[in-house]
């Protein structure tokens, strides 16, 4: 599969997507800020370098993610994160 690139918010989120194992999945970029990104599959987002807070659409509460941890968000749904730094992700596609 070709990589894609995509860029999101002012391209202060940018990512590279393909395929992996029949699985479609990205790397990217988040800047600092605060940003709502909404699901049409479900998703597993990794924090590789930094660190996002997040909130899922149908909870009230912000949780830490550092590099190395992950997140799991329902498909047709939506989450919220804030990053103070710039961070590395990747989203798979589940």
């Amino acid at each position: 599969m070709p990589i894609t690139h995509n860029a999101y918010f002012d391209s202060k989120v940018q990512s590279l997507a393909s395929e992996r194992h029949g699985r479609k999945f990205s790397v990217g970029i988040i800047t600092a800020g605060s940003y709502h990104f909404g699901t049409a599959a479900a998703e597993r987002m990794t924090v590789i370098s930094g660190m996002l807070t997040a909130k899922l659409d149908e909870t009230d509460e912000w949780v830490n993610y550092p590099a190395g941890t992950n997140f799991e968000v329902p498909a047709n749904s939506g989450f919220d994160v804030k990053a103070e730094q710039d961070t590395a992700y990747q989203c798979e596609y589940l």
